[in-house]
């Protein structure tokens, strides 16, 4: 036998022993016997260099190259589930399926909820090509280097099981408990910062920009969908498949036909979960026919066909040491409060949110009370009672501030508001810094370089004091050159971005440049107008398409806007009648930012003016094919059916709620073949 043929015959048995190991958990060699097999194959390979492959097994011990993740698009959204922390919810989502689908004409898939890192890898010819994170659920970071030190993932799937020749599967990689607390033991030892839970533990370490760290940490991974087209039609059957091509799939999975057999889950795995090797915090549930998924589709956010019902919280009880006020962006003022340690679902919580004033007066909160906490959705902590019998006798009633902590201005409570904010948007300096540090995020401007620490060093250095200042850094930073020293400002410059070797400082401003591209929509969104989340800055940008048609554009105009409220249409008409806003909208224009639009083909206008609703499922198009095809020919996408639906492009399938309410509204039904002719002409 050739090398060449030992070295395909050796990553081949590797590959096979690494999946009996950590998928099966069945070994079938010796550790020391699979250690000198990888031996031989290191040997080889370094003899050998022409056959470099990064799938091989030795690949999987990482490598120290540093690696910027780079954002890649998502082929399928990866869409989050909509949460739950009650059984209405469930029922109310079951009755809802039920008379969509009806009765005894669907089957759910009952699954764990595991609570780590959301992955989406990319197979060709059986390879591993690319593996990335939800992101923003449009695109996400490309971790495939380190998600290739994972065990559990096969990087070559085996010969002959029958793979499609392109595979999409996600999953969840998480941290088991033993990997975090000896991952934990030796952070301590080294005298760093602790991972507060396996799940931050599973993140940080995925996006560790040194494989070889990721390789050591032991993180694990179950895979749980595939987005990708197979000739299958059950969730249960796809999964079933996947096991059968090496894939970790979990066993816990079960198949019910009754609102009481997923309430038998729930309860079944409630205490379960407490004796699993890593961390789950609740119960997806799924309706398991794939052509019902299609016909259930979607909102904005999460697929109508699935829900996660999160565990209820743990709780905890412990004293009460003060309470401390912080300032958000918006001005919003919350109480916080500082206790003794106390230990809640895996971390030790020290603090915990109080909400806002009248949520203290219902607690009826004194100084040194003992207080119960829990931690929302098992993330967020907070106080959610008192224990009346440990209070003091002498015990004082905690008071709410009527001043800013920060900046000393008076605080306000507007009407139907429940927080009390501070009046000074135009100095405080919580509320400049949190709005920096707004803009700049992922989902706004995605000035990644940048974090909270740098912009309150920029801003206490008086660099930064809003957020046009970063569009002239580079300006600043040139004109220093040679003045060294002439002022703070010139001085501080130079030593952050000057010389040759600070490589952070070139990429923060290289940064800052790109950021001038990013579109209309994520711009508007970045300038943190109250009520103006991702999913409306992106419908308002949509509809108006500029800066300039929204500036002028009337509450009225706005109310128009499908998803846009009074609340939010005078929000964004006080935003942008403000002068102060105006003026900062302008040096973002004169700075470059995206502040219209960019104009797509508009194949015909033959859709123009009309409503339709997509329905059930196709087969020569995608429903994301045709809301673009209804886009380009003039048309405009709306997700429910009323009086002014135009007509209903109906697919197979077909939901018999939907088809009633059309009938009852008499609103028409265009079939595929129908709706091609129409726009064909």
């Amino acid at each position: 036998m050739s090398n060449t043929d030992r070295i395909l015959q050796l990553r081949a048995e590797l590959h096979q022993h690494n999946y009996n190991y950590y998928v099966l958990n069945q070994p079938t060699i010796s550790d020391r016997d699979f250690d000198f097999l990888m031996k031989e194959l290191e040997a080889l390979e370094r003899e050998h260099p022409e056959m470099a492959d990064p799938n091989s097994p030795t690949q999987r011990v990482g490598s120290d190259i540093s690696n910027d993740f780079q954002q890649v698009a998502h082929r399928y959204p990866m869409l989050s589930l909509g949460n739950t922390y009650n059984r209405a919810d469930v029922q109310e989502f079951y009755n809802r399926v039920e008379s969509e689908l009806g009765k005894g004409n669907f089957d759910i898939c009952c699954e764990l909820k595991f609570d780590g890192l959301s992955v989406s890898l990319i197979y060709e010819q059986g390879r591993l090509v690319r593996a990335l994170t939800r992101g923003d659920g449009q695109k996400g970071d490309d971790v495939t280097a380190n998600v290739r030190t994972i065990r559990s993932i096969p990087l070559q799937l085996p010969e002959g099981s029958g793979y499609p020749e392109e595979l999409e599967i996600r999953g969840e990689v998480l941290l088991p408990y033993a990997s975090f607390e000896r991952m934990n033991a030796e952070l301590e030892a080294a005298g760093k910062t602790l991972f507060a839970n396996p799940r931050n533990a599973a993140s940080g370490t995925l996006k560790t920009k040194d494989s070889r760290v990721v390789a050591r940490r032991g993180l694990d991974a179950f895979l749980y969908y595939i987005p990708s087209p197979l000739d299958i039609k059950s969730h249960s059957a796809a999964l079933k498949q996947a096991r059968q091509w090496g894939f970790k799939v979990s066993d816990k999975m079960r198949l019910v036909h009754s609102l009481e057999e997923i309430y038998a889950f729930i309860d079944e795995w409630y205490e379960g979960r407490k004796s699993l090797p890593f961390a789950t915090d609740g119960i997806v549930l799924k309706v398991d026919n794939l052509a019902q998924q299609q016909a259930l589709g979607y909102t904005a956010k999460t697929p109508r066909w699935a829900i996660a019902y999160k565990f209820p919280a743990e709780r905890g009880l412990t004293r009460l040491n003060e309470v401390t006020f912080q300032v958000g962006r918006t001005g919003a003022v919350t109480p916080v409060a500082n206790m003794e340690p106390v230990h809640l679902a895996g971390t030790t919580v020290r603090r915990a949110t109080l909400h806002n004033e009248d949520y203290i007066r219902q607690l009826d909160l004194h100084e040194g009370d003992y207080v119960y906490v829990e931690k929302a959705g098992e993330i967020i902590p907070q106080v959610v009672g008192v224990e009346l019998s440990r209070r003091q006798p002498d015990a004082v009633p905690v008071r709410f501030i009527d001043h800013c902590p920060e900046c000393g201005a008076p605080l306000t409570r507007y009407e139907g508001e429940a927080a009390n904010y501070c009046t000074n948007d135009a100095t405080c300096p919580p509320q400049i810094k949190g709005r920096i540090e707004h803009f700049i995020s992922r989902d706004a401007m995605n000035i990644d370089s940048l974090g909270p620490e740098t912009i309150a060093d920029y801003y206490a250095n008086g660099i930064v004091l809003d957020v046009t200042d970063l569009y002239t850094l580079r300006e600043r930073f040139a004109e220093s050159t040679g003045f060294f020293g002439t002022t703070p400002e010139q001085e501080y410059l130079q030593r952050t971005f000057g010389g040759s070797k600070n490589v952070s400082g070139k990429k923060v401003l290289d940064a800052i440049d790109a950021s001038k591209q990013v579109p209309f929509e994520r711009v508007l969104y970045a300038l943190g107008i109250r009520f103006v989340g991702k999913v409306v800055a992106k419908t308002i940008a949509r509809h108006f398409r500029s800066i300039d048609a929204l500036m002028a554009a009337t509450e009225e105009q706005l109310t128009e806007v499908e998803g846009v409220g009074q609340v939010i249409a005078q929000s964004v008409v006080h935003f942008l009648h403000a002068e102060k806003n105006q003026q900062l909208i302008a040096r973002l224009c004169d700075a470059g930012l995206q502040m219209q639009m960019e104009e797509k083909e508009q194949l015909s206008s033959s859709l123009a003016g009309l409503s339709i609703v997509i329905s059930g499922t196709f087969a020569q198009h995608s429903r994301e094919e045709y809301k673009a095809l209804i886009e380009a020919h003039g048309g405009k996408n709306v997700s429910s059916i009323s009086k002014n639906t135009s007509f209903i492009l109906a697919g197979e399938a077909m939901g018999p709620a939907k088809l009633e309410k059309a009938q009852s509204l008499g609103v028409p039904l265009v079939t595929e073949e129908e709706f091609l002719q129409r726009i064909e002409q």
